[in-house]
């Protein structure tokens, strides 16, 4: 007998039918992440952070600069200038972070070491030529150097992150992470054999940081790891990609890292990877990695606003990356 009930029953599957599309082989798929260029012409590109105002803003190591980006338009203005810049062909301003709406710049390979003379360490941002040196961490590294071995005794520094009133830092060459205070308080935090740390995300007090693992950066080396303040390892969260340099969260609690690609065996410690050989990649729940988009050329850093990507580049370039998560956020694809 059919029931009114019945007949609600019918009337609702077809409504479902009616509003879902549909293909020739079932439910259209989404779209795929697709890439422009936001940004071209900056003199290399290292670090990145998302600023007041929700700009970009950007270290140029080669010159000295950080840039201020419009994640929209992509116009870019200089937001101060004047830092160290490299002497080796990496390092300099080598990434940014924002306490408030004060900038905090790390600086290296700008020391006696490498053949230059300034500090390697933090700086603060105090207008648009002038900057404090908040903390020397070329000096803490000469006085304790790692365990594991170095030939640059002032480290390389590679991302800045704030972290509960002050800083962490990660020495990709020295194989640790430093908690560094305002008041220029330079620690160790957690110390790793030589697996190459690289950037970082924080949420709470985790700390969410990308490995390259050791020359020649393989695979089954790259990883993203978390630990806390106390945490006397890290604990991994996915693994499978080359030569990771960068994590970062997006909606859902979605995380991305960023790829920088194949690096050619034998070529020195320290090399970038091959040109258009880097890739965004999705952490999944089960410890692996997805791909998303490829190829990158020589990736360095990585932000996430809303449900896109913005990727900087060795070559000064910026990419605008859409799409990156199913609706409402989602986790797989």
């Amino acid at each position: 007998m059919i029931t009114k009930r019945t007949l609600t029953l019918f009337a609702t599957a077809a409504l479902i039918a009616a509003i879902t599309p549909l293909s020739a082989n079932g439910p259209v798929p989404l779209a795929a992440p697709t890439a422009t260029l936001l940004v071209s012409g900056l003199a290399s590109g290292s670090g990145s952070t998302i600023g007041p105002g929700g700009a970009l803003f950007v270290t140029e190591g080669a010159v000295g600069r950080v840039s201020r980006v419009d994640p929209t338009t992509g116009a870019v203005t200089t937001f101060a200038s004047g830092l160290p810049p490299f002497i080796v062909g990496i390092g300099g301003a080598m990434d940014i972070a924002f306490i408030g709406s004060t900038a905090y710049v790390l600086v290296t390979l700008v020391g006696p070491d490498v053949g230059g003379s300034d500090v390697v360490g933090i700086y603060r941002v105090d207008g648009p030529h002038s900057f404090t040196v908040i903390a020397d961490i070329g000096a803490f590294s000469l006085a304790h150097p790692p365990a594991t071995a170095f030939f640059v005794p002032t480290g390389v520094q590679y991302a800045l992150e704030a972290y509960r009133g002050g800083f962490v830092v990660t020495d990709g060459h020295h194989n640790r992470v430093l908690h560094v205070t305002l008041d220029g308080d330079v620690s160790e935090l957690i110390t790793f054999p030589n697996i190459v740390p690289t950037g970082l995300a924080i949420s709470g007090n985790t700390i969410y940081m990308t490995q390259a693992g050791p020359v020649p950066h393989l695979p089954e080396n790259g990883k993203v790891v978390a630990f806390g303040p106390s945490s006397p390892s890290a604990t991994e969260v996915a693994s499978g990609a080359r030569l990771l340099v960068d994590v970062e969260f997006g909606r859902g609690r979605t995380m991305y890292a960023l790829s920088q690609g194949f690096f050619i065996p034998g070529h020195p410690e320290g090399s970038p990877a091959e040109p258009n050989t880097g890739s965004l990649v999705e952490v999944n729940r089960d410890g692996t990695l997805t791909k998303l988009f490829e190829p990158l050329d020589r990736p360095t850093s990585l932000e996430v606003i809303g449900n896109t990507a913005y990727v900087v580049t060795l070559g000064g370039e910026i990419w605008k990356i859409d799409n990156l998560s199913d609706p409402p956020f989602g986790n797989s694809r």
